[in-house]
This record gives structure tokens, sequence and C-alpha cells, in this order.
């Protein structure tokens, strides 16, 4: 049985973070909202309680009963969690004379205490609150402090309940990483054997006993995560897994003859389907985005289930689901409001009559990653940008017509293949070019033009939730504009975004 910390969200922006710091110390952890209690089996070796936007003090702030931890489990209060633990055991909580926000060191730190094995005197720790704990029990023993805040870590004597005023998982905390390995291993008691080669062991062999001889068809995209999906599933069932690669007409220059071949080195069942006549027919006269993306997903939905239909007897419907789409699709407060339609999250249409299976749905972006090198799977295709799922029709702002993604396939491929040959391309987590709806006024020759303009992104980012405009030299983005208005028939200007995500998104659609 896999071992696992579970994490009980009470809200706060930083608890995925939580999740990746515990997982990038080879310990398996899942995130549950403080409301949606999951099972507590004898795989549960510790509870994390997580940081809130919410105050102790108001009369809506998150409630839990505390004794189905205290003294069942090692327990990890932070921030909130450690003003919530605090409260209800009698302690007290008020506002901070000065908001506690940013750096700050440990003036005093208990060394004997487990918790803060090997953090180092004066460590510097991330403050994010606007209460603090004023006084604990007598059974609190206080075991660090900063020079503003005496209460900045406490252990409740005689249990393994422990709980922090600052963030550990962030890295501005310069020890926290070995705070919460302190906690994982000396604590609970975590073996740190959940690797990539343990996942694909665990997974492989639960494919094989979920599925048996059952036939799956699967939706290839060209990306990372339906790929490695494929890969682990291929390993368990074999010539079972039927894939299927549509090309909407929506794809990147040449995309879809190069993913075909790829896949081929794979040893992979794959068929590929021209269906860009449908796709561009159900997209004309569209201009608004969830209108968009809702039209391809229908029309993919129809040509997909034609192709499955097929394949005689099939049962299950493979996805490339990952974590963050679960986690995001089952909130604290519910599924939060819509940002874009998401390809995987929302289930199938019930003419489908298939079962989901999602290999990947415990796992981070980078987990997939390290997931699909250990599968042996090629550096381009891991290194793959991520590619929304409606393609160029999210990048061409207002109505698609075939003129416009021939222009945008053009202009694209110069801007990607810039980025490869410069060294750039891996620098970034995900570029591409967007036609804007405007005309501009232009000179070529000795001729005036009115033409399209054509703006550049490039973003860094870990995992896709926030991002920053990556800072591409001038050089490199002059040459591009070049070979773009010298090369592309229709474009007069190019443009760079330099916005960061949030407050926009990393796609303009």
């Amino acid at each position: 049985m896999q071992e696992k910390i579970i994490i009980l969200d009470f809200g706060s922006q930083y608890t995925q973070l939580i999740a990746r710091r515990v997982r990038e110390l080879n310990v398996y952890c899942e995130i549950h909202p403080f409301n949606h209690l999951p099972e507590f089996d004898d795989s549960v070796k510790g509870v994390i309680f997580s940081g809130s936007p919410y105050s102790v003090r108001q009369e809506d702030a998150p409630q839990i009963d505390l004794s189905l931890f205290h003294g069942k489990f090692p327990l990890l209060g932070v921030c909130y969690g450690a003003q919530y633990i605090a409260q209800h055991s009698g302690g007290e909580v008020v506002p901070s004379k000065i908001r506690e926000y940013g750096r700050a060191n440990l003036h005093y730190i208990d060394h004997n205490n487990p918790l803060f094995n090997k953090v180092g005197n004066l460590s510097q720790v991330w403050m994010s609150h606007g209460d603090t704990i004023s006084s604990v029990p007598a059974n609190f023993e206080i075991i660090a402090s900063t020079d503003s805040v005496k209460v900045a870590a406490y252990h409740i004597t005689g249990s393994q309940t422990y709980c922090i005023q600052f963030h550990p998982e962030v890295t501005h905390s310069t020890d926290g990483k070995q705070l919460l390995e302190n906690f994982l291993t000396t604590i609970c008691g975590c073996k740190q054997d959940w690797t990539p080669d343990a996942f694909i062991d665990t997974t492989i062999a639960g494919l094989r006993e979920k599925l048996g001889n059952d036939l799956v068809v699967l939706g290839l995209s060209g990306g990372v995560d339906s790929s490695v999906a494929a890969v682990l599933l291929h390993q368990a069932i074999g010539k079972n897994l039927h894939c299927i690669f549509v090309d909407n007409g929506l794809l990147r220059k040449d995309e879809f003859e190069q993913v075909l071949d790829s896949y081929k080195h794979m040893g992979l069942n794959v068929r590929g389907i021209k269906a860009s006549d449908r796709f561009l027919g159900a997209l004309a006269g569209l201009t608004d985005p969830e209108q968009k993306r809702k039209a391809i997903g229908r029309v993919f939905i129809e040509v997909f289930d034609d192709a499955a239909h097929e394949v005689q007897n099939v049962k299950w419907l493979g996805q490339g689901t990952i974590y963050p789409d679960v986690i995001e699709s089952v909130s604290v407060k519910g599924p939060s409001a819509t940002i874009k339609s998401h390809h995987n999250v929302g289930g199938l249409p019930d003419f489908m009559k298939l079962k989901v299976v999602e290999p990947l749905n415990t796992l981070f972006k980078d987990e997939v990653r390290r997931v699909g090198k250990a599968l042996g799977l090629d550096d381009t295709l891991l290194g793959r940008h991520p590619f929304p799922g409606p393609g160029l029709a999210i990048r061409i702002l207002g109505d698609i017509t075939p003129e416009k993604v021939a222009i945008l396939q053009e202009a694209d491929a110069i801007y990607i293949n810039n980025l490869k040959s410069s060294g750039w391309y891996d620098k970034v987590w995900q570029a591409g070019a967007i036609f804007l709806p405007v005309h501009s006024v232009g000179v070529m020759g000795d001729e005036r033009t009115y033409e399209n303009v054509v703006c550049l992104r490039a973003v860094s980012s870990v995992d896709g939730m926030t991002a920053d405009w990556s800072h591409l030299p001038y050089e490199l983005l002059a040459k591009i504009s070049n070979e773009i208005i010298n090369n592309v028939k229709g474009i007069n200007r190019v443009v760079y975004d330099i916005s960061s995500k949030p407050p926009a998104t990393i796609e303009w659609e």
C-alpha cells in the first residue's frame, strides 16, 4: 500500500506548492478540501493543514473537528492551520499590530525539537498573515520565534502536533525543505520511496488489474500528457489500446505528419484522421472564445466517436488529465468560476457510454515529464511546449478562416524555429504567435500596405498556474520580426506581449 500524506486545503494560494514540495521529497501526497475529507486508512502517515485567505476570527471561517486528527496522526499546521489549532485549544489569536508579510528570520530555534533538526540559526522564513498567535495553552511549547512574532512555531507537548506561522513551501524560506523533510521522515516515518520508477510499476500493475482484456481508445494530441498516458496504457495492455490523432486543421505547420511519425517509433497503435473541413465549417462566423471552444469540443467528440465506433467492443476512454485539472474542478468552495472551458474535466456526453481511465490524474506537469523520461520517451517530445486543445482557433482573435490559419501557421513556424535555433525554446515554458483582429498601415518598397498584425507570446513558468513574460533578446525579436514580415504575405507588423499571469492568462482566449 502506497504511504501518503493528506493535505487539507483551507483555500490557500500556496496549497499546491506544499504538495509539490512534499513530492519533491519522494513522498506521495493528496490535496483534499477541508470540507470533503477522504478516507483515512493505514496508508496515511500524516496530515498537513494549509493556510487560508480567512481569519480564524471570522464567523464564516473554515471549521474542522480537530479530534479526528490530534493524537491520531502526526499533524503540521501552516499559518491558518497553526492559528486554528491554537485558538481551538484555548490559545488566543489577535490581529497583528504590524501586518506580517515577507521575509523574516528565526532569532530563536529549539534545535532539540525534531521539526527544526538541521535548520540554521537566523534561518530566513516567509511570513504571510494578518493575524498572530498572542498566547498559547500551558501544554504548548514555543519552538521558534522571530524578532516580532514570539510564536513563530509551537509543539503540543506529548503529541505529534507541530505548527508554524510561516510558509516552508516557498523558496524564500531557506530551510523550508529541510523542515518539511524533518516532518515527513523523522515525525511521520515516511520512507521517501515514491519515485517515477515506483509510480510506473504500481500504475501499470493497477491498469492491468482494472482493465483486464478490455479495449481502450485514447485521443492523442502530440503533447506530453497524452503521450505519457498512452505509453503507460500500452505497457499495461499492449494492442488493446487504440490511439486516435485528429487533425482539426488548427495544428501548427506540418504538425499532423510530424506527430504521427514520432509515434511510429514508440510502438503505439495509432490512427490519424484528417477532419479540418468539419472543424473549420463549425467555426465559421464564430467570434466568442467560449463558443469557439465549445464548437471545437463538440466536433472533436463527434469525430472521435465515429472513429471509436470502428473499434469493436471498446469499453474505456483513456485521457491525459493531470492533477491540477482535478484539484481545480473540486475546490474548497466548489468549482471556481469558469475562466475557460477545460478539454478534460467536465465529463463525457451520455451517448459515448465509455468509462474513463486517467493514468496521470495524480501527477503535476513536471512529474509527468519525469515519468515520461523514466519510460524512455524522446526528449524532443518531453520538452514540447504546452499547446491548447482548441489549437490555433484561440490564437486567432475573432472569426476563423482557412486564410488566417495558414498565415498564422507560417508566422508561428518562423517564431518557434528561431527559438529552437537560438537555444531559447527550452528556456521558456510556452510560446506562440497570436493573430490580432486589427490591420495596420505599413510601407513595403514604395507601396503603402494595410495588413494584419501578429503578437508574439513567450512565458516562463513551472506549472502554468502562474507565469511571467520571457525576456527574449532584442536581437532575436528583431530577427523573428523581419523574417515574418518578409516571408509571410498578409502580415506587416509584429508586436511582443509583456503581460504576466495573473492578471493576464497565457493564451489570449
